[in-house]
Order: C-alpha cells, then sequence, then structure tokens
C-alpha cells in the first residue's frame, strides 16, 4: 500500500517547508509514540524520560491526549492546523478555534463510543479549555527540554534539502527524500497504511519534517485542506542529548587537528548553514558560533556570504577534502545518523 502525490508544473514552483519544528506535528506525533513499541532504540530513553515529567500533568489530560492521538491508526485533522503557527499559543488558539462542525467531523475518525470526546466535538468551552491546558502542559513536560535538539535535527534537515535543491533543482529536492519517499514524477510515492491519492491540483506542497514521525510520511485526512507532507528526519544514536552531554569520539583525527569545537563546526557547515544555525547545531551562542566560523573562515576552510541579515557559510574545496580526507570514527556531536 502506497500514498502518492501527484503533481503538475504549478505545484512543483510551489514547493515549501517549514522553517522550524511545527509544535502541533511534534506534539501529536510524539503522543502516538509515547504508548507504541515502535523503535524502542530510537524512542525509548526519550519515553522514560518524558513518562517521569508527565507525571505532573494529571491522568485526565494526558488520557484526553492518548485518546486523540492514539499509538495506531488516524487522527484528528484539527489537532495540526494545516497553516503552521509560529508559537505554541498561537498553535494551540488555533487548535480550540476550530468550528463545531469540522470537530464534530475530525473527531469521527477516531474508533471506539465517543465517551469524553462528545462535549468536544460540541465545542463545549470547559472542554476545549482542557484540551488547551493538556497541549501547553503536554509541550511543557515532554516537548520543550527537547526543543533545541528538534531545532538542531531539523535545521540539518533543511540544509541538506537546501543543497540539493541548489545543486540539482526541485526534482533534486524530492530525489533527495529517498528511501523514504520515492519520485518518479510527477509522482512522489511511500509506503502508508492504506492506498491514497493525493492531488495537489496547483495548491503546492508544504513539507514538514519531524522528529517524531517514524518510518512513513503523514498527511492530513482532509483533501481539500491545504496538502501537508510530514516525513521523518534521519536521527543517529543519542539524537536527544545535547552536543554537550554526547561528546567528540577520541579517534577523531579532524578534532585532534583543530579542536573538538571547529571540527564539529566545520562538519555541520558541509551542508552549509547561517551562523545561528551552527550555533544550535553546536551547542554553543551566536557570538562563539561566529567566533569558529572567522577561525575556519581565515584559514581558507569556508566562505561566508552575507545575505541580508544572515551570513551563509559554506565549505571551500579545501575544507571538503579535508573532510574527504578524515572521515568520521565515531560520532561527533554534529553530525546524525539516518533513522
Amino acid at each position: 500500500m502506497a500514498l502518492r502525490v501527484h503533481f503538475s508544473a504549478e505545484d512543483l514552483s510551489r514547493i515549501h517547508m517549514v522553517s522550524s519544528p511545527d509544535p502541533a506535528w511534534e506534539i501529536t506525533l510524539s503522543v502516538t509514540q509515547l504508548t507504541s513499541g515502535r523503535a524502542r532504540a530510537v524512542f525509548d530513553p526519550w519515553r522514560a524520560a518524558a513518562r517521569a515529567r508527565l507525571r505532573s500533568l494529571g491522568t485526565p489530560h494526558l488520557r484526553l491526549l492518548r485518546r486523540l492521538a492514539p499509538p495506531v491508526g488516524d487522527f484528528p485533522d484539527f489537532l495540526t492546523p494545516a497553516r503552521p503557527a509560529s508559537s505554541l499559543a498561537s498553535t494551540v488558539d488555533a487548535v480550540l478555534s476550530t468550528p463545531r462542525e469540522r470537530l464534530r467531523r475530525d473527531l469521527s475518525v477516531l474508533a471506539g463510543p465517543p465517551g469524553p470526546l462528545r462535549l468536544l466535538a460540541d465545542a463545549d468551552r470547559t472542554a476545549l479549555a482542557a484540551l488547551g491546558d493538556a497541549l501547553h502542559g503536554y509541550h511543557r513536560a515532554a516537548i520543550a527540554p527537547l526543543w533545541p535538539r528538534l531545532r538542531t535535527l531539523v535545521d540539518a534537515d533543511r540544509a541538506r534539502r537546501a543543497r540539493a535543491l541548489v545543486d540539482e533543482g526541485v526534482e533534486g529536492l524530492l530525489r533527495s527524500f529517498a528511501p523514504t519517499l520515492r519520485w518518479s514524477s510527477p509522482v512522489l510515492e511511500a509506503d502508508y497504511p492504506v492506498d491514497r491519492d493525493l492531488h495537489l491540483g496547483g495548491r503546492g506542497l508544504l513539507l514538514v519534517p519531524s522528529v517524531f514521525c517514524w518510518r512513513t510520511p503523514v498527511t492530513l485526512i482532509d483533501p481539500e485542506l491545504r496538502p501537508v507532507l510530514v516525513y521523518p528526519v534521519p536521527r543517529g544514536p543519542g539524537w536527544w542529548l545535547a552536543p554537550a552531554d554526547r561528546g567528540a569520539g577520541a579517534t577523531d583525527r579532524l578534532a585532534c587537528l583543530l579542536g573538538h569545537s571547529r571540527a564539529a563546526a566545520l562538519r555541520v557547515i558541509e551542508d552549509g548553514c547561517t551562523t545561528s544555525e551552527l550555533a544550535r547545531r553546536i551547542g554553543v551562542t551566536p557570538p562563539t558560533a561566529s567566533q569558529q566560523a572567522a577561525i575556519l573562515r581565515e584559514t581558507g576552510l569556508i566562505v561566508s556570504v552575507r545575505s541580508r541579515n544572515t551570513v551563509l557559510h559554506t565549505l571551500t574545496p579545501l575544507g571538503t577534502d579535508l573532510l574527504d580526507a578524515n572521515p568520521q570514527t565515531a560520532r561527533s556531536p554534529a553530525v546524525t545518523g539516518r533513522s
């Protein structure tokens, strides 16, 4: 079974990607992972820490979220607004502003008796307030402690996709998602729980990289909503740890040559990044990242180009040769493996 996303020429020119992790998708998909038995090596350490912190949330709130986002099967579209909001507060406001008719329609995808969801389907104020409290409390306990790591992973993925777009155009961008997504013009295909065809019809596609998406992509159920495709970002062992907690491998020759921080910076810049992205991905302040980039630039390993209020760093041929000659033999703070 497969999901097939059908593109027109207009759709290919209207592909967009979110600029940061989407709180609604990370909350919803992480809830589905919380009680599932999937990907134990990837998610079990996070599950253990999240469950300990979620004791403060309260059983009714956690039960409500688990009912809305079960580990298997569909969850209602209104939990993940088709137009990502800029903050958690605006995300929750968008969820709670869902019209009653759509609440009823979306909640009908959940299996089993409606039970306590009946009041939510009627847009009852108390039920909506409880959902808002549950979303805020869950994010505070299970997502907020990891938010810098989520941003780092999404930044790295965006840089990888941007390089594919620059080097090979839109079709190169779509091919870069292999093997999770398979591009055979004009259709993007992926394994999926059911057979489904999504015709974009000139509306374009919003791409949402997600840390808690596992194996297969996710899209909205309602074909009339703005087309969104959520896909898993590459993660490696220890993805949930801050760079300072992971350290660099003792056998990393590049770190011995440049120092751990500058070696990590050089590896991050391999995909191209701004100074703020570099800071997040190696776990330092922006001024420190700027200093590291300046040293790498002065030694001829990178070039930096200013664009408006940002500076984009990329490798020089010398920097590329140095990385090629010193492949990592152990994991460093800045590089993530494939999930």
